[in-house]
C-alpha cells in the first residue's frame, strides 16, 4: 500500500499579504499550481492569494480537515505567529515543498 500525504496550507497575495487563504489538498503541487492559474478556489482568485507561506503534512484525511478548520477559526494575529515561526521572511515555499513528511504528533 503506497503512502499518501495530506496537506494543510496557507496562501497569501504577494503585494500586501492582505489576505490569508487556507486549505486542505491531498496534491499539494496541483492545487498550489491551481490556484497560481486562478483555477482555485473563487476567494483565492478574486484576492490574487496564490503565494504558498505555510503547509503541513498530515498521513490521513481527517487529521488535514481537522486541522484546517482549527486554523480558520484563529484570529488573524495567530495565524501570523505560527506562519512567522516556520517562514518568517514570508518566502514562497513552492520549491520547498517536495520533501515533505507528515508532521510528528500531529493533531
Amino acid at each position: 500500500m503506497s503512502h499518501q500525504n495530506y496537506f494543510v496550507y496557507i496562501l497569501t497575495n504577494d503585494d500586501r499579504h492582505t489576505v490569508l487563504y487556507i486549505g486542505v489538498t491531498n496534491e499539494l503541487e496541483r492545487r498550489t499550481n491551481e490556484h497560481s492559474l486562478g483555477r482555485g478556489s473563487a476567494f483565492a482568485k478574486e484576492y490574487n492569494a496564490h503565494k504558498l507561506i505555510y503547509f503541513e503534512a498530515y498521513p490521513d484525511p481527517q487529521g488535514a480537515i481537522a486541522r484546517e478548520k482549527q486554523l480558520k477559526n484563529w484570529n488573524r494575529g495567530k495565524k501570523e505567529t505560527l506562519i512567522a515561526k516556520a517562514n518568517p521572511e514570508w518566502r514562497d515555499l513552492i520549491d520547498e515543498m517536495h520533501a515533505v513528511r507528515p508532521k510528528e504528533g500531529a493533531r
